[in-house]
């Protein structure tokens, strides 16, 4: 005799005094899937960006071989214990606008979806990143369209906003980068104070709701813009309380140290850890982290590797100097490690029958390839993941010479769910698995 296992939706949740509570996937779900015949419930796919300044040492970073079980060169080491989850793409170009400062277009222009000869009023080829092409599509399952983060250290502004965002809606409308980890953490996990903003909005909603029928077409147009705004903010408190069950079983804590004492490592960590909590519990599934603004003038104090305070940008232009490369090189290594560091902590969250990092497309990156040439051809790109069985990981994929670094972002946006063909300058999808 054969038992029939029971089953459930995975749409159930838990009722009670007027509240409900999203259910995690249970097996009990898959065995509803497979009676079904329909493929097992998949974690979704989520996408990072973590972007580097002012290029990189180009001798040092790009490896001698190609294809699968490359060897890493002198920059890439630092990613020796997570080799087997990382591809490296090379012969990536951008085309460059000239005219216009060469790192405000590295930056702001390095995720751009504008074509080389879509310029913005301020001369760059910007419009909507393609991490906010992305968040469109898959915003409309978490309670955060995308984040974006910032390590940077100063709390003043000394640059253009080109220089410290890298993500934007479109063009003058920058989704601009968040530089504390408590309010990053606030934003993200105080669920009681989304749900205070929620009584809030059902005050709004009710008197709005009374003011209707005084009031004109055209009034009324703008009015039910209005609500239809307040309704988009009420679904993301509704998200976010949903999970509020499996947010208290992470036991997240706060960070305690204020941001501007941190070091830089720390900095970078926590930024990350809480990218890495956010797509755990989908809340979002789309971040950018800057590890520290292009061009930035203001020194950087990097413990551990140099005794005093350096000028990232500042040390590019004296790359004919043997110290000063030598110096620069171990900065490369510095934020690669970073890197290295996330991606071993994402591989550890398992997920389904994988993990959190099966399941995502996390890009180690820069919009200008060599800081002391201000040149856009070859530029450093790393990604860690698979992209929920999307990418072939070690693997060194090198590209014809002149291929638009644009068609790996299509290929990315197409693995995000995104349905188009073309962005930017694309000219086709870039193979990768």
């Amino acid at each position: 005799m054969i038992l029939k296992r029971p089953t459930l939706s995975r749409r159930a949740v838990l009722r009670g005094a007027g509240a409900t509570l999203a259910l995690p996937l249970l097996e009990i779900m898959q065995a509803r899937s497979y009676a079904a015949g329909a493929s097992q419930t998949r974690p979704p796919v989520r996408a990072g960006f973590f972007y580097i300044p002012n290029g990189v040492v180009q001798r040092a970073w790009h490896p001698v071989d190609e294809g699968k079980d490359f060897t890493l060169s002198p920059s890439l080491q630092p990613l020796t214990p997570v080799r087997e989850h990382i591809s490296l793409y090379t012969k990536l170009d951008r085309v460059k606008v000239a005219g216009t400062d060469g790192h405000a277009q590295a930056g702001a222009c390095w995720l751009s979806s504008a074509a080389p000869d879509e310029l913005s009023p301020a001369g760059y080829p910007l419009k909507k990143t393609v991490d906010q092409v992305m968040a469109e599509e898959a915003g409309k399952h978490t309670a955060f369209r995308s984040l974006e983060l910032s390590c940077n250290p100063y709390e003043d502004n000394r640059e253009s906003v080109y220089f410290d965002n890298i993500s934007w809606y479109g063009h003058g409308h920058v989704a601009r980068s968040l530089r504390d980890p408590q309010a990053v953490f606030n934003r993200l996990f105080a669920v009681k104070e989304h749900q205070e903003h929620g009584s809030v909005l059902d005050l709004v909603l009710d008197d709005a709701k009374s003011l209707d029928r005084d009031l004109g077409v055209v009034d009324r147009g703008k009015l039910d813009e209005y609500m239809e705004s307040i309704r988009t903010v009420e679904k993301q408190i509704e998200r976010v309380t949903k999970r509020q069950a499996e947010i208290d079983k992470l036991k997240i804590a706060p960070p305690t140290k204020p941001w501007q004492a941190m070091t830089r490592d720390e900095f970078i960590q926590v930024m990350g850890d809480l990218m890495i909590l956010a797509f755990r519990t989908d809340l979002t599934r789309v971040c950018s982290i800057m590890s520290s603004p292009e061009r930035w003038g203001s020194p950087l104090t990097v413990h551990g590797l140099f005794d005093k305070p350096v000028d990232h940008h500042g040390m590019t232009h004296g790359q004919g100097n043997a110290h000063v490369r030598t110096r620069l090189e171990a900065l490369d290594q510095f934020h690669v490690q970073q890197f290295a560091t996330l991606v071993a902590k994402m591989a550890e969250v398992k997920e389904g029958e994988g993990t959190l990092l099966d399941n995502s497309m996390f890009l180690l990156g820069s919009g200008i390839s060599d800081g002391s040439l201000h040149v856009y051809t070859d530029l450093p790109t790393v990604i860690a993941g698979r992209g929920g069985g999307a990418i072939a990981a070690n693997h060194h994929l090198k590209s014809p010479q002149g291929t638009p670094i644009a068609n790996l972002w299509l290929s990315m946006i197409q693995v995000m769910g995104v349905k188009t063909s073309k962005i930017g300058d694309s000219t086709g999808a870039l193979k990768l698995s």
